[in-house]
């Protein structure tokens, strides 16, 4: 199955955004930044929101993703009366009690039906993920790990190819709560593979990974993984948890679709490819600074500002390396749409839809980051604060929501008459 095909805005600009795990913290930030595209009008042009081509989305990130994703810019209009307001976790047990303790152990204390039957409920309809993966609407990943093979699992016709699964008719529901499936306070999401159930082979770049020593660690583990899921004595079932244990940013969807691009502009059209010259990454990232007490004594941290310590230094660590390998990926990525373009005939290049102006080498990808870090001492301390739950207070998500628009109309990059 290949991917759905990006929308045409017939812009020269292009915008990519990946949003970050954190709770409804990241959700409300995610649709501020939204809300400010919305609001953005460059010379000449429809709001920025219309360039949007790709989101990516983790946690709490992917309920604001998958709902763009869904809706598009109607969206806008009811997601934090629908969501952002409501108590997400009525129906999850959050107890803190000896019972709970035993049954996080056991594997969750709320199993899969729980957060993906309230989103259903209240946000998403029942829809599928075949209702967002549509050529004409942004190409959205949802980012989950797999927990076996210590890997992104980003819900995509990639891997659900591998699988000999229809990702059509896989609930929206499910892959966001697999994506928020923070280990012990829910249990693993399950998806079966049915490895008998198609005889298509992998794609030739997963052999090309696994063969080339130099190919990057988190594509090749990727590779490996797919290998793994047409192999019904290692793995018959997947079990899938919280997206921000292996790339909080949810940079990996798109690294993993450069690695398979069967064409050096892929997934991007090639009349798009042509038009471009600017394609922005936005990272929105809803992470907090550092915080407690326990750095100025000698003792702790101890007992939950430990776990805390332990796990939050890991995901840190993780998205440090996966930025890395997205910013290699797209500077690679950035060359070789250039070759190609630059490679093209004259005659083809007006076809694709060049200008009488057009330079093939006329063309720049930019990472850029909307973070707390951009806001004075005061409101980054009083947004470092608001904790990573799925219900907060309404002047908290307010608060999220403008700093994101604000955040994300104070970019420099928007700021070059583009």
């Amino acid at each position: 199955m290949a991917l759905s095909q990006p929308p045409d805005t017939g812009d020269d600009t292009a915008i990519a955004l990946a949003f970050s795990g954190g709770g409804t913290r990241a959700a409300a930030f995610a649709f501020g930044v939204l809300r400010g595209l919305d609001q953005s009008f460059p010379k000449g042009s429809n709001s920025r929101l219309e360039q949007v081509v790709f989101v990516s989305g983790v946690s709490g990130g992917a309920v604001t993703a998958a709902y763009f994703g869904l809706r598009g810019r109607a969206g806008l209009a009811d997601f934090r009366q629908r969501f952002l307001i409501r108590d997400a976790e009525e129906d999850l047990n959050t107890a803190v009690n000896l019972r709970n303790v035993v049954q996080g152990l056991r594997g969750g204390i709320n199993d899969a039906s729980r957060l993906s039957g309230w989103l259903d409920r209240n946000l998403f309809d029942n829809a599928t993920l075949g209702d967002v993966l549509q050529t004409g609407k942004p190409i959205v990943w949802i980012n989950a790990s797999d927990l076996f093979n210590r890997t992104p699992f980003p819900f995509s016709p990639i891997t659900f190819a591998a699988l000999c699964s229809d990702i059509r008719q896989y609930p929206l529901s499910l892959a966001v709560a697999a994506s928020a499936a923070v280990p012990v306070v829910f249990a693993p999401i399950v998806l079966e593979t049915f490895p008998n159930a198609c005889s298509a082979p992998l794609p030739p770049w997963v052999g090309r990974a696994l063969a080339d020593r130099n190919s990057g660690a988190q594509v090749r583990a990727f590779a490996e993984a797919l290998t793994r899921y047409r192999e019904p004595e290692k793995i018959r079932y997947l079990k899938l948890s919280d997206g921000g244990i292996t790339d909080n940013f949810g940079l990996s969807g798109l690294v993993i679709a450069r690695a398979a691009a069967q064409k050096p502009y892929s997934p991007l059209t090639p009349d798009k490819a042509v038009r471009l010259r600017r394609l922005i990454f936005i990272v929105v990232n809803a992470g907090q600074e550092p915080s407690g007490d326990w750095a100025r004594t000698v003792e702790g941290p101890t007992g939950a500002e430990l776990l805390d310590a332990v796990s939050t230094t890991a995901i840190n660590s993780a998205v440090r390396s996966g930025f890395d390998a997205f910013r290699l990926s797209i500077r690679e990525w950035e060359n070789q749409i250039r070759k190609w373009r630059c490679g093209l005939p004259a005659a083809e290049a007006r076809l694709l839809g060049a200008a009488p102006n057009w330079r093939c080498s006329n063309i720049s990808f930019d990472i850029t980051e909307v973070s707390f870090s951009l806001f004075d001492a005061q409101r980054l301390a009083k947004l470092s604060t608001i904790p990573t739950r799925f219900r907060l207070a309404p002047e908290d998500i307010d608060l999220l929501i403008q700093s994101g628009t604000e955040g994300v109309l104070s970019l420099s990059v928007f700021k070059k008459g583009l």
